[in-house]
């Protein structure tokens, strides 16, 4: 008799055991995979019918989950609004989720592996599912002013602009803002026809994606900018000094061509046969550094490339494109592509990069847009961590482009971005692309010598003399904002 029950028990505990297992197959291990079956609709309304973190900068909500009037429950919500929606993106029952609204979604859902144990409690527990919250690294008040300093949009060939602020001794963001920019609660309604509607609306605004950051994703020539990467590599090569005196003619005809490449015509180039390295980066001179880049070689001007970046994705944790140096070049390419022209192509948070690494002694940090990622009891699940991402020259090196690169504030061709009793540094550049338009650039740091912000302007489709005043305005602007805080 005993030993009848004694086996009866046994088997209950075995039975027992095998069912608890395959429930914590299934709630735990299998999760994930369940849960991201496509055919699973039940996954689809209960992820739309959870309480997903939110999204803030230093106490300002920028994306939140609020209580809907639809079988949905919640509603996800944006109060940042145009000023934002380019970094949160949206998250949308009919088009899905783009930026940090993608990037984050295991946190901000609460699906992520670092949540097994929440979700654990939960479950224990029967309290409602949700997700942790994300703080970034943007400053609110940078972010509105480098909103409101980039002009609205002029002409028909989809004109952008895009203001970028990091530390450069972190990494991190501080402001990220373009023009033209969205509303991303027109995407997020749950109701398809007015979801279609808003974002035919959208795609009819030139210049304007609703999917893309233009800061971190668009391609854009980047004209006289890159001369930071010729510098360097200049510097680097023992044959020339910022005070060596170079050649600076009018015009260069190009190896094997019939075309002149001219200097830079709204600066002072043409008043100078022969001038200073320093002179020559402050003026934006081309005759010069197209032969600087012949002379080093592509191996030389390219390698200098990729040290400060170029051929590199990151995630941010949103994706930034990786920027992009031609290879196989003749004699006229290349002095073409050593003046941002031909076909280099770069983000304008690879130029902001650029500044970085010259404001932080050669080294540039990890470019970080999340501080802190908190559960819902407000514990802190993830925090930033300044990590440098690679060197891009060395430190004698930096410290004399950023000399270099006063100049070009004091009396060169961003005295637009000039403050009076503060040193900044600075570099300019004009991209011609199509229907005689170009690609208007400003990148630069400041203090000079104890850099808090390094700042990168853009704005494309514009004309040379409006789109240089627009974008070292736009730096001045926001560099005053920094010093009064």
């Amino acid at each position: 008799m005993n030993q009848a029950i004694r086996n009866t028990w046994i088997a209950a505990v075995v039975l027992f055991t095998l069912i608890l297992g395959s429930l914590t197959v299934v709630q735990f291990f299998q999760a994930g995979s369940l849960q991201a079956n496509n055919w699973n609709s039940r996954r689809i309304l209960a992820e739309f019918s959870k309480n997903r973190g939110q999204i803030t900068a230093d106490g300002v909500t920028l994306a939140q989950s609020v209580p809907s009037n639809d079988d949905w429950k919640y509603q996800r919500d944006y109060p940042g609004g145009p000023m934002y929606s380019s970094l949160t993106g949206f998250y949308s029952l009919t088009l899905g989720s783009t930026q940090l609204e993608s990037a984050l979604n295991d946190e901000l859902s609460g699906t992520g592996d670092s949540q097994f144990f929440d979700r654990t409690a939960q479950i224990l527990s029967g309290t409602e599912p949700g997700g942790d919250s994300v703080e970034l690294t943007v400053d609110p008040q940078l972010q509105k002013v480098a909103y409101d300093a980039l002009p609205e949009p002029q002409g028909n060939e989809g004109q952008q602009a895009v203001a970028i602020v990091t530390n450069p001794k972190t990494g991190e963001v501080l402001a990220m803002a373009s023009k033209p920019s969205f509303d991303a609660n027109q995407l997020a309604s749950h109701d398809n026809n007015v979801v279609a509607r808003n974002l035919q609306q959208l795609d009819g605004v030139k210049g304007l994606s609703a999917y893309t950051n233009p800061a971190t994703e668009n391609l854009l020539a980047p004209g006289s900018v890159f001369k930071i990467v010729d510098t360097a590599a200049a510097l680097e090569s023992g044959k020339y000094s910022k005070d060596k005196e170079l050649d600076n003619p009018p015009v260069l005809r190009l190896p094997g061509t019939t075309t002149d490449l001219p200097n830079y015509r709204l600066g002072a180039c043409g008043t100078q046969s022969k001038a200073s390295f320093t002179w020559v980066l402050a003026h934006s001179c081309n005759t010069p550094y197209a032969k600087i880049a012949m002379d080093l070689g592509e191996d030389t001007i390219s390698k200098k490339a990729q040290d400060f970046g170029f051929g590199k994705s990151l995630k941010i944790p949103t994706n930034v494109t990786a920027s992009q140096f031609p290879q196989g070049l003749s004699k006229d390419q290349l002095a073409l592509s050593a003046i941002g022209q031909y076909n280099v192509k770069a983000t304008p948070m690879q130029i902001n990069m650029m500044a970085m690494a010259i404001a932080n002694g050669g080294e540039i940090m990890q470019p970080q847009l999340v501080k802190t990622v908190r559960g819902q009891d407000l514990s802190v699940k993830r925090q930033f961590k300044a990590k440098t991402l690679q060197r891009a020259t060395d430190e004698n090196t930096a410290s004399e482009i950023k000399d270099m690169m006063k100049e070009t504030t004091r009396s060169g061709t961003a005295t637009g971005a000039a403050i009076p009793g503060v040193e900044i540094s600075s570099k300019t550049g004009t991209a011609e692309i199509a229907n005689n338009e170009t690609n208007s650039w400003y990148t630069g740091f400041a203090p000079a010598d104890d850099p808090q912000v390094a700042v990168t302007v853009v704005v494309t489709h514009t004309d040379t003399d409006s789109g240089n005043y627009a974008v070292t305005s736009a730096a001045r602007k926001i560099y005053e904002a920094v010093l009064n805080k």
